[in-house]
């Protein structure tokens, strides 16, 4: 059985992006890169939809950025909107239920599965509990006025049992976590 895990960078608020700031709102640092370094060098599937999928391609094409670990990496991107053939290499079309098609991926494989973006496919995992871990890095700004993508909207109440924490380049924070999904607040 394939392992999942949900991957996502925040604002301290919870906002995956933010008006008119750089990626990573400018906060990658060494240790950090080092560390998502290692983790594209680790065996697995990436799973994300079509906008996620639409931009990183198009850094592939443009060149602007070094994608070559997430290109070599097997991929797979859950649209209706996207044909095939995909211009990103490595990458599968699945135009049907994702939560349907992950289901099937996880009791059929052997491979650890990850997001990467795709904010709304994250939260339809979470919320069907499909997912094994949840790791976020979050990073020391809060974006209310600017911020886009908020993580944990339409969320249902979830338990998270801490399994690993970490600070990178003393200001980031990953925490990684089992999520629980609950009926409701606990008695």
């Amino acid at each position: 059985m394939s392992p999942l895990m949900v991957d996502v960078i925040t604002s301290l608020d919870g906002f995956a992006s933010a008006e008119g700031w750089p990626g990573l709102w400018g906060m990658g640092g060494p240790e950090y890169f080092a560390w998502l370094e290692e983790q594209a060098n680790t065996p697995s599937t990436s799973l994300m939809g079509a906008t996620t999928y639409r931009m990183f391609a198009g850094f592939v094409e443009s060149g602007e950025e070094d994608m070559t670990a997430l290109t070599e990496m097997d991929k797979v991107v859950f649209s209706s909107t996207l044909t095939e053939p995909l211009a990103w290499a490595n990458t599968r079309l699945v135009d049907r239920d994702a939560v349907e098609a992950v289901r099937e991926m996880k009791q059929e494989g052997d491979t650890q599965l990850r997001t990467i973006g795709s904010l709304s496919l994250c939260r339809s995992l979470v919320m069907t509990g499909l997912v094994d871990r949840l790791r976020v890095v979050v990073f020391p700004v809060v974006t209310g006025a600017s911020g886009r993508e908020h993580f944990y909207t339409d969320w249902p109440d979830v338990a998270l049992e801490t399994v690993e924490h970490r600070t990178f380049d003393g200001r980031l924070q990953m925490m990684e976590y089992v999520p629980t999904v609950l009926d409701g607040p606990p008695l």
